[in-house]
């Protein structure tokens, strides 16, 4: 994930088993399950079986199955078992359900106590619109909201179908729904934007990004916030107006326009002023925490990749230009093919920002760019530890728990 530009910078039901005839040595009490062989009058059998037992049926069931459910005894159960128009007697089980996963980072930024986010697993989705432009964004994802008329591919010029995974799983930490599966973003339900600019391989020209960016600039009376996970090497001595960068003067024009850009700074553990568009003033650029238990102070033991908790990130780049910093270590998050990964970088840490200006935004549509950023900067926290941190600058951590 440190290719350059562009490049990414990135309980189970219990088996049926027929009792044997054969009590056990120490008789138990427990729930049961009775399957009738067709036929069978249910109501009948279960009750000659709690006279003859003393079963105590609970469930009648007389139109998927035949039979019956009931507490009782092991011999009971055993007994029973030995009826000829029993088929079988099943232990009764534990089903639970499949409940989304609250990832660390969306922890970490106090992501569940945002008013907007409103995270409880009903799938109340947040009014704003996201572009993520990327390798795409997995069309058909069940956690996804993704707007898929408004998908641009400026790639291979057809689908805005993910077939990296990286633009999939930026998108769940964003704003995977908040519907008991999966995982939850940071602005559940937000409407994501598929503007495909990498490859599968996860490269891009250019003039692809470019592409991707004047797509957003042309829809930016729908689009509120942009999420670059990605960049490459540049400075931004050529400022905007001088017509000297191109990607540069695109980038102003739509954030003149009102689309609040959210990039990378890049994972090359280097200074951010030499990689763009990390280095442009006029973006929130955001560095990469490593977190791995979702809590301030530390201590956490290492997961996917070995780091330090609750320190920058020792692949992170640095330096003047990062506005904030974010989780962006072991992120569990949304992947191509319907599924769910565990990756890390900059890429990872880009999204949760562009999630907090989502919320943001969400309450104050009216905000200019400039003000989404100063709104979370002065919302965050310097709650971390950054004595690994190059220059010494201490970027606000985002928190969300007042959006």
């Amino acid at each position: 994930m440190r290719k350059l530009l562009a490049t990414l910078f990135a309980g189970s039901l219990m088996g049926a088993a027929t009792l044997s005839g054969t009590a056990a040595a120490a008789p138990t009490v427990g729930d049961y399950i009775v399957m009738l062989a067709p036929g069978s009058n249910a109501t009948s059998v279960a009750a000659e079986h709690a006279n003859a037992h003393g079963a105590a049926v609970g469930f009648l069931y007389t139109h998927s199955i035949t039979g019956y459910s009931a507490h009782m005894s092991s011999i009971a159960a055993a007994r029973i078992a030995r009826d000829s128009r029993v088929l079988l007697v099943q232990p009764d089980g534990i089903m639970t359900t499949a409940a989304q996963t609250l990832p660390t980072g969306i922890n970490r930024i106090d992501g569940e106590h945002s008013p907007t986010a409103d995270i409880d697993g009903v799938d109340e989705r947040v009014n704003v619109d996201v572009a993520v432009i990327d390798t795409g964004i997995d069309l058909d994802h069940p956690d996804l909201n993704v707007y898929t008329a408004g998908a641009k591919n400026c790639n291979t010029g057809q689908s805005a179908n993910d077939g990296n995974g990286h633009g999939t799983h930026v998108s769940g930490t964003i704003g995977a729904l908040d519907n008991n599966i999966g995982v939850v973003g940071v602005a559940p339900g937000a409407r994501l934007w598929p503007v495909r600019v990498l490859s599968n391989s996860g490269s891009g020209s250019w003039a692809q990004v470019i592409c991707g960016i004047d797509y957003v600039a042309a829809h930016a009376s729908e689009i509120e916030v942009a999420n670059m996970s990605l960049g490459g090497s540049g400075d931004d001595r050529n400022a905007c107006g001088t017509n000297k960068d191109a990607m540069h003067e695109a980038i102003c024009a739509a954030i003149n326009a009102g689309v609040t850009f959210v990039v990378a700074a890049g994972n090359s553990d280097a200074d951010a002023k030499g990689f763009v568009p990390a280095a442009y003033d006029e973006v929130i650029t955001v560095s990469a925490l490593a977190d791995f238990n979702g809590l301030p102070g530390g201590g956490g033991a290492a997961t996917c990749r070995a780091d330090v908790d609750d320190t920058l990130a020792d692949f992170s780049n640095f330096g003047a230009d990062v506005d904030l910093i974010a989780p962006g270590v072991c992120i569990y998050s949304t992947w191509k093919g319907d599924g769910y990964n565990t990756i890390s970088g900059t890429s990872m840490a880009s999204p949760h920002v562009a999630g907090g200006a989502a919320l943001y935004k969400a309450t104050h549509p009216t905000a200019t760019p400039a003000a989404v950023k100063s709104a979370l900067q002065a919302a965050g926290t310097t709650d971390w530890n950054n004595v690994d941190d190059p220059d010494g600058i201490k970027e606000k951590l985002l928190r969300v728990a007042t959006f």
